[in-house]
């Protein structure tokens, strides 16, 4: 590859990554947040100006000073003393304040986007769906098969947690390094080139003269030094986008491991988690063995260039001042206007490790966004027409209902489906035959499905799908049973009651109480928990998936009784998965997912 091409595709990454980052940051800065915002970012601007302003008078103090101190010239030496005082009074008040109301930009603008990014998780289910779409076949859509799919983003807790940290303290802290780098070079270019005089060569018989030769050196040295650290360091971008998903994988499994360690402990299971865990373990350090020899090279270079430029100044300005052209003081400030410069177009080798985390930091966000997109994005799967009724009386009707998994197989087919108020329903089938696809389908967070589906107008607010592992959130156990409502909905007496009738009269006293109550409860109780739900909050709809798979046949008994109790009381239905002989008896109709031959084979849901 030749250097006008590397050029040219350097010059390509810098314009998408910039619109990356603009497309990021601008929502903020355009939000309801958006005067304070700006306001913030206006007093930081100006506090940098105000900083460069320092430093230009530190530059004209270093001429006196030392001219002082070269003539011993006493009273302007103490004189001086009294300026550099108020000068550095200046600056730290100035760094100060730069620093707070930058934390305070920083800080609010991280709140924004992570409130912002939860919403847009938790909305629309697109939480589920993002998961549900990690397995999709990365070349193909369900009904789209020569379609190319995008993967989503992995590990949204990692994305919002610490990337959305990272981009806006990066966004901050570099942009505003890069505005104080121009606005300093622009301040102290003229004074270095007021200050370097010229330089005069003679070449085959010609004399040359290149004036403002400080100048024209410092440009030099640190073009060359940007190059050299852009070639060293480029590979960091991509390895520091991989190590943020490698430390991403290797503690969600072990949040995983967290989560399902009865499991894992009654399987006996942890030397295999170990060696799973130590295998992504291993991937993050080899991963990081090739950042840290990327960041090791790169360091022999940058610490290398930054102590040149401490001395590089005063050997090209020595000649100068020992042919007594300049004072020690036009030396001196010579030097400090060099190095303001040099620091100034060097800031690209000075922050290269961090602008390569930054943007790969901004690459993680930019895909968290696209896989929002994606989910929003109209596809030949959404053939799924939704509608609802007017009241509360009315079904449940499905027509031409067609179930798949992402993958394009398609699960069963059912021409009709009705649920009346009044009906149980068992809803029964081979295991795998797509019956929880099913509840999910109803329930409305299943994307691969099509046909017609009806609902009642009160549906959402009044349908509860109990799964055979229900999710018991950790606090008190008052919030778990009320889950996800607020718990001040309900009285004491209606959660201590709700307690009893699901057979779980331990647990009465015990409301305040804060565990772990997925670990703490057997999964007996924890089945029984969730029917504390049911009872509780009394619904019309009523959706069970193995609900009472871990009860004995008499606790199933009463539970399912005062189950179906509960629904008759608000006019409702219950349709059950179950494989037990002994659920049968409380439902009255069935739905079976069965083979049908003259279909090719293909499975049909039937009503009998």
């Amino acid at each position: 590859m030749t250097l006008i091409t590397r050029i040219a595709a350097s010059a390509r990454t810098l314009k998408i990554q910039t619109k990356k980052i603009w497309a990021l940051s601008l929502p903020y800065f355009q939000s309801s947040e958006k005067w304070r915002a700006r306001g913030l970012l206006a007093a930081i601007v100006a506090l940098n100006l105000g900083t460069v302003y320092m430093l230009v008078l530190l530059n004209d103090w270093n001429r006196t000073f030392y001219d002082a101190l070269q003539n011993k010239d006493q009273p302007v030496f103490w004189s001086q003393l009294g300026v550099f005082c108020w000068i550095a009074a200046g600056i730290i008040a100035v760094s100060v304040y730069k620093f707070y109301l930058t934390q305070l930009l920083e800080m609010r603008w991280r709140r924004w986007m992570t409130s912002e990014y939860l919403r847009r998780w938790l909305s629309g289910h697109a939480f589920y769906q993002l998961e549900l779409a990690q397995f999709t076949p990365s070349g193909h859509h369900s009904n789209a098969p020569d379609q190319p799919v995008p993967k989503p983003a992995d590990n949204p807790d990692q994305r919002i947690q610490e990337d959305v940290n990272q981009f806006t303290s990066y966004t901050v802290s570099l942009s505003m390094g890069l505005l104080n780098a121009v606005v300093t070079l622009v301040s102290f270019i003229g004074i270095l080139w007021t200050l370097s005089g010229s330089f005069g060569f003679s070449f085959d018989g010609q004399h040359y003269t290149v004036p403002g030769f400080m100048v024209w050196m410092a440009l030099l040295y640190c073009v060359l030094g940007s190059a050299v650290t852009h070639f060293i360091g480029r590979p960091l971008v991509a390895l520091n986008f991989q190590q943020q998903r490698l430390e991403a994988d290797f503690r969600h499994h072990m949040v995983r491991v967290r989560e399902y360690s009865e499991s894992i402990a009654l399987d006996k299971g942890g030397p295999v988690e170990q060696n799973l865990l130590e295998a992504r373990f291993g991937r993050v350090l080899t991963n990081y063995w090739q950042l840290l020899r990327t960041q090791k090279n790169l360091l022999w270079f940058t610490t290398s260039f930054g102590q040149v430029a401490t001395v590089f100044p005063m050997v090209v300005a020595a000649p100068r001042f020992f042919s007594g052209a300049i004072q020690l003081g036009d030396l001196m400030q010579v030097a400090s206007a060099f190095n303001r410069v040099q620091d100034s177009l060097s800031w690209l080798v000075d922050n290269y490790d961090r602008l390569a985390t930054w943007s790969a930091t901004a690459d993680r966000l930019a895909s968290f966004e696209a896989s929002f997109a994606m989910l929003q994005a109209p596809s030949t799967a959404d053939t799924m027409h939704q509608s609802s009724g007017t009241g509360e009386s009315e079904g449940l009707s499905a027509i031409n209902l067609d179930l798949q998994l992402a993958n394009g197989t398609t699960l069963f087919r059912a021409a009709h489906l009705a649920l009346h108020p009044g009906d149980h329903v068992l809803l029964s089938g081979p295991s795998g035959s797509g019956k929880s696809t099913l509840f999910r389908t109803l329930a409305g967070i299943w994307p691969w499905a099509s046909g017609t589906l009806h609902r009642p107008a009160d549906f959402a607010g009044t349908a509860m799908f109990l799964p055979q592992r229900p999710y018991l959130p950790q606090g008190r156990l008052r919030d778990a049973l009320a889950y996800p409502e607020p718990v001040s909905h309900y009285s004491d007496d209606a959660l201590q009651q709700a307690l009893r009738d699901a057979l779980l009269p331990d647990l009465v006293g015990r409301l305040d109480e804060e565990a772990a109550w997925n670990l703490r409860l057997s999964g007996g109780e924890q089945q029984r928990l969730a029917i504390a739900r049911v009872l509780l909050k009394k619904p019309h709809w009523l959706f069970a998936d193995e609900a009472t798979s871990a009860l004995d046949e008499a606790a199933e008994a009463t539970l399912y009784q005062r189950l179906l109790a509960t629904v008759a009381q608000s006019n409702g239905a219950i349709v059950s998965i179950a494989h037990r002989a002994s659920v049968k008896a409380f439902h009255e109709r069935s739905w079976t997912v069965g083979t049908k031959e003259g279909a090719g084979l293909q499975r049909q849901l039937v009503e009998d």
